[in-house]
């Protein structure tokens, strides 16, 4: 009589479908870190291309002239918002005498959305605003330069209220990448 094939036993069959899967892990493991490696390599390129670029735009600045400023393009279909602050009044830094400082303060927005979430950052927003304004001699503030000035002061303090750094370029310049995109002066009483 013909003997029926035995059966493997449960240890022969599991050993290959374990070295299955363990070459299968390791497989997508390799992978995943190929691309990290991958993406890492490319954005230390593309950091170096643009350290490159802005030595050459550095260098390019200081033997061309610079060009006038390219004006805003405005998007009339969305239009900016507008957060008004309450009344500042100060006392100015003395210089000749008592002065103060009245302003009413306007923030430009980039958002609606952002505009209704100052609420909750208002008391520390106000309190940079009252520490910038009373630091100010009213001599720095007579002039329409000064006024420039303090506006983009208080856009720098404003973004860095709410966690946006803000940054230096080469020439000294600060430039700020947060929400608040402009001071405007209401009202700017000086007495």
């Amino acid at each position: 009589m013909a003997k029926a094939p035995t059966k493997p036993e449960a240890g022969e069959e599991a050993a290959p479908k374990k070295k299955g899967k363990l070459l299968i892990i390791v497989v997508i493991v390799l992978l995943v870190l190929l691309i990290i490696v991958a993406g890492g390599v490319g954005a230390l390129l593309l950091l170096k291309n643009k350290d490159k670029g802005s030595e050459e735009a550095a260098g390019a600045a200081v033997v061309a002239p610079p060009s006038p400023p390219a004006a805003p393009v405005v998007d009339l279909s969305k239009p900016p918002t507008f957060v008004p602050l309450d009344p500042f009044t100060v006392n100015l830094r003395r210089d000749e005498g008592d002065h103060y400082l009245q302003a009413v303060i306007v923030l430009r927005v980039s958002d609606p959305k952002i505009g209704e979430g100052l609420k909750g950052f208002m008391p520390e927003i106000r309190h940079r605003i009252n520490l910038l304004l009373s630091s100010k001699l009213p001599s720095e503030l007579s002039t329409t330069e000064g006024r420039e000035y303090l506006a983009a002061s208080i856009v720098d303090e404003t973004n860095a209220a709410l966690g946006f750094p803000v940054q230096t370029d080469a020439r000294g310049r600060t430039t700020s990448t947060g929400p608040i995109q402009a001071v405007l002066f209401n009202s700017f009483i000086i007495q």
